[in-house]
């Protein structure tokens, strides 16, 4: 430093314009010989002051400003010191920088490097959570309308938290005691630099869980940690954390200090335990208490449905006594039954004589032609019987007999009416179908003969003649060539609409003109076809 300051004598050889013996320093000697007495002064201080100017850019670095009411001091905190650090800054909040002064040669200024970076008390710790509290509550993180209800028996159930500490020994112990269940523990750091990362990280791990699968996915998640100052039960009130507790599908049981004790995932979980002691005794009832609720309901139960059969007998029994006796209802009816039985004989009996007297007047009624039969049949076997022989006589008399009871049955008058209505169905039927049959028949002739007509008048010639064709005849044979027509003295062609006789040597038109006699055209027809060949 003495290389760098002149002498008295210097300074005043100077002053008079004197080149003295001040030696000669490169920019980058200077700014060197600074830097090197800057560190060697200032290798290690304590900053207390506000952060002002912050900016993180990608690389990861801070870069920061700390002010007082005076004067600002540019400050830096390097990517692996940041990423260690336990409460990262924000603007307005009063810090405590550890580190070393050093200066930046490329722009003649000097700043702090930050190894360590702490909040300047309680003060500015709770200023900064209440700040934070106040921005993720404005977002509806902590809103009770958002928060789920706890399972009343979960079969699996996640806990975050240290795995070496007291508070997974107590969660584990009161399960126990109370009703055990299958537990996950997903150990983390509960404290410093790594808690929040880690607890954020376990949360959103249990919920990426299938269910049904190999590892199942816990009912109900429990984040715990034993009691500690501020600063240790920093890393539940982190961001991250309170986010990931906001997200989390499971319900979110949080137990983080004392009761006292009150971290931003306290507002954020579903529910709040005041130790993780209380968080076990709210994830599950007690088992002999749960027991002991089952048999006083079956006890309810039993005694609802006994005393409800007794009230029921008791009102079946009181209706009873006001419906009669079963004999007193069977009276009337079995009285019924032996007054019809007395009618039904007589009532068959005179049936039976109607039946019979309708029998004889259909009988006097019966077709002469089938008396005579049936005497002439008598007498055929009366002429018989005279030369047989008893045996055979009385086969002839019983298929006399039953010849007879076959007439007498087919001449049932019911049977006949039936038979007469059947057969003038079948005549009304047949009668109807031979109508449309003759009606059918009489059509396809008649198809056939306009069929026939038609044809007749396709071959014919006069419909040859109607598409302006004409026969030549000489006499009554008829000419198809010139050689034919050579020879004759008169001709005639026959048209669609009537014939004309004609001269070869003229036309029957116009052979008046010429003194030729002047046909006039027949209209009469030959009657028979005739031919064009």
């Amino acid at each position: 430093m003495n290389d760098l300051i002149d002498d008295e004598g210097d300074d005043e050889s100077d002053r008079k314009g004197g080149p003295g013996n001040a030696p000669e320093f490169t920019v980058s000697e200077i700014s060197g010989a600074v830097k090197r007495t800057v560190e060697g002064a200032f290798s290690h201080v304590r900053v207390r002051g506000e952060v002002g100017r912050l900016s993180r850019p990608r690389s990861g670095h801070i870069y920061l400003d700390l002010k007082d009411d005076r004067s600002v001091l540019a400050s830096v905190v390097w990517k692996g010191v940041a990423s260690r650090l336990t409460h990262h800054p924000e603007e307005g909040m009063e810090v405590i920088a550890t580190g070393r002064l050093t200066t930046f040669p490329g722009q003649s200024k000097y700043q702090l490097v930050i190894d360590d970076l702490q909040p300047a008390g309680a003060g500015a710790l709770m200023a900064m959570l209440e700040k934070r509290r106040a921005s993720l509550a404005a977002e509806g993180l902590f809103d009770e309308g958002r928060k789920k209800p706890l399972p009343f028996l979960p079969d699996v159930i996640g806990v975050v938290t240290s795995p070496s500490g007291a508070v997974i020994r107590d969660i584990l112990h009161r399960l126990r005691d109370r009703f055990p269940r299958r537990v996950l523990i997903w150990p983390v750091a509960v404290q410093g630099a790594k808690c929040a990362p880690d607890v954020a990280r376990a949360i959103r791990g249990f919920n990426a869980l299938t269910p049904g699968g190999a590892l199942p996915r816990p009912d109900l998640l429990i984040v715990a940690r034993g009691g500690g100052s501020l600063e240790d039960l920093w890393g539940f009130n982190e961001e991250a954390v309170v986010r990931a507790a906001a997200e989390s599908e499971i319900p979110l049981i949080s137990a983080v200090g004392h009761e006292t004790d009150t971290t931003l995932i306290d507002h954020a979980a579903d529910y709040r335990a005041p130790t993780p002691t209380g968080a076990a005794e709210k994830a599950v009832p007690v088992r002999m208490d749960l027991l002991n609720w089952l048999r006083q309901q079956d006890g309810i139960l039993t005694r609802g449905i006994s005393g409800g059969m007794v009230m029921r007998r008791q009102r079946l029994t009181d209706l009873g006594r006001a419906l009669p006796r079963a004999e007193a209802l069977l009276e009337p009816a079995r009285q019924r039954l032996d007054l019809a039985s007395l009618r039904l004989a007589p009532a068959l009996a005179s049936r039976t004589q109607n039946a019979r007297a309708q029998l004889d007047r259909l009988s006097a009624r019966l077709d002469p032609a089938l008396e005579r039969a049936v005497s002439r049949k008598r007498l055929a076997l009366s002429q018989r019987a005279a030369g047989l022989t008893p045996a055979r006589l009385a086969g002839l008399v019983r298929q006399g007999q039953r010849d007879l009871a076959g007439l007498t049955a087919r001449l049932d008058p019911s049977r006949l009416d039936t038979r007469i209505t059947q057969m003038g169905d079948r005549l009304g039927t047949a009668r109807i179908r031979f109508a449309q049959a003759a009606e059918q028949s009489v059509q396809r002739r008649r198809e056939a003969l306009d069929g026939l007509e038609r044809l007749r008048r396709t071959l014919g010639y006069t419909e040859t003649l109607g598409r302006g064709y004409a026969v030549i005849r000489a006499g009554t044979a008829v000419v198809t060539t010139k050689a034919g027509a050579d020879g004759h003295a008169a001709l005639e062609i026959e048209f669609a609409d009537g014939r004309l006789a004609v001269s070869p040597t003229g036309a029957g038109a116009g052979a008046g003109a010429r003194g030729g006699t002047k046909k006039t055209a027949r209209p009469a027809r030959s009657t028979d076809q005739g031919s064009l060949f």
